[in-house]
């Protein structure tokens, strides 16, 4: 296969086909027949924040999830079903659409960071990460206790990786392919340091389209008959000018609907690069109903310090009785147990863990969904209870009352006291976060709010 005349891809018509099937197979579970249809529809009834049937939040990674769908409905022809369709090469618009997202997800997430918290700026901001992330898991136990030089030398790399390595993109084919391998190898450290759901599988999406065929090509069989050789002989058609026959309809409208993605692009582009350069920069943030064009980052500011709400229950007739018994129960993987390991969850998401997580940080008052979830565990909701991993009151009567207690939670020391304990954390109670309340105490509360009452199974 010839190496590339220029740029990141080369100047055949079977350009970066090495790179589409690679896109196919992490966009759809049908990439092997057009996938452009299922992606199409999947990107339809998921996405905008404008339809009717759209339950998504608005956290970064769905915003992410809609753009990379967005773009990936343009990645191949809508009207075959051939695995590999003569005639229509993989349009620079949209390779150039995925290498723009993926300049825009690292540098917003650089420029937040260097913006934002202080310890950014002096070095200290991954001395607390591994502790305070969302949901650690068992490696971010022992990466939280790496020497302080190991932190400084991690917090210089992430600058490096996000303020640095993004202009690679614009610096020709060698600089493109380096891009493309240091963002992929920093996704997967951390997969291996967090459980951050799919965000961090799905940014290595765009980062594929930094290889061209010369690239990937080592990656698929060169067997006769295989892919491999299907591709070289149609690329050694195109040199000989042997072309595929087109028809001149098609080929203009396919070249009209890519130009038209990418001016939309790039008019959606202006207040994100606006947003950039300002000095006020916001993160995860759409400027359009639709969320083709959107803004990124990640951990503009750093917890120093883990507090978690753990929601407890009593069979006692009294909340104030000093030989009331309190029960936790348990979420799927954020802390609770101390002697529970950390999980490893990614690339899933348990959204309830991830929400309680914001609650720890403020009141029940900014988050009124916690007293509707306390109602619904005063009722031993089956559906709620499906969210939770541990319910002390499995097959016994729901609890008379349920309270929420607040605590500082931290990593403990390996082969200390606590950790020779079995203990992977430690805490110490801070205080309630909501009161003992009972299903009596919130039927005015849900029917203020127009929540349904839940009855108890």
């Amino acid at each position: 296969m010839p190496p590339p005349s220029s740029g990141c891809w080369t100047g055949l018509t079977w350009t970066s086909t090495w790179t589409r099937w690679l896109f196919l197979g992490w966009a759809s579970p049908l990439s092997s027949w057009s996938p452009a249809v299922p992606i199409w529809f999947s990107w339809l009834l998921s996405g905008s924040s404008t339809c009717p049937w759209s339950t998504w939040g608005r956290s970064g990674w769905e915003s992410q999830l809609l753009e990379t769908g967005f773009l990936g409905i343009f990645l191949c022809p809508l009207w075959t079903l051939s695995p590999l369709p003569r005639g229509t090469p993989t349009s620079r618009i949209v390779l150039w659409g995925y290498r723009w997202l993926i300049f825009r997800i690292m540098l917003g997430a650089g420029l937040i960071k260097i913006r934002g918290d202080q310890c950014w700026r002096d070095l200290t901001c991954m001395d607390f990460h591994y502790e305070t992330q969302p949901v650690p898991n068992p490696v971010a136990y022992f990466l939280h206790h790496s020497p302080w030089w190991f932190h400084r030398f991690e917090t210089l790399s992430n600058h490096f990786l996000e303020l640095v390595v993004p202009f690679f993109i614009f610096l020709g084919r060698q600089m493109c392919i380096l891009h493309g391998a240091l963002q992929i190898l920093f996704q997967m450290v951390l997969i291996i340091s967090g459980n951050l759901s799919f965000l961090n599988w799905l940014t290595i999406v765009p980062s594929l389209a930094c290889f061209d065929d010369a690239t990937l090509g080592f990656l698929f069989p060169s067997g006769p008959g295989y892919l491999k050789d299907q591709v070289l002989r149609m690329q050694e058609e195109e040199a000989r000018g042997a072309r595929t026959p087109r028809t001149r309809a098609g080929s203009v409208a396919r070249h009209t609907v890519n130009l038209a993605m990418g001016v939309l692009v790039a008019w959606l582009s202006v207040p994100v690069v606006l947003n950039l350069l300002s000095p006020r920069q916001v993160m995860n943030s759409s400027f359009n109903p639709l969320r083709i064009v959107n803004t990124y980052g990640a951990f503009g500011s750093i917890t120093k310090e883990r507090t978690e709400v753990i929601l407890q229950g009593t069979a006692s007739p009294n909340a104030s009785a000093p030989d009331a018994k309190w029960e936790d129960y348990e979420f799927k993987c954020k802390p609770g147990d101390l002697r529970r390991r950390p999980c490893l969850i990614s690339p899933y998401h348990h959204r309830l863990d991830w929400l309680m997580w914001f609650a720890a940080f403020q009141t029940y008052e900014h988050n009124e969904w916690i007293i509707h979830l306390a109602g619904k565990l005063l009722a031993n909701d089956a559906q709620a209870l499906s969210l939770l991993a541990l319910n002390p009151f499995a097959g016994r009567a729901p609890p008379r009352w349920v309270r929420g207690e607040h605590y500082r939670y931290k990593f403990s020391r390996p082969g200390g006291t606590h950790a020779a304990e079995g203990k992977w954390w430690i805490r110490k109670r801070l205080g309630p976060y909501f009161p003992p309340l009972s299903f009596q105490d919130l039927k005015g509360y849900f029917r203020s709010r127009e929540w349904p009452y839940p009855k108890p199974e």
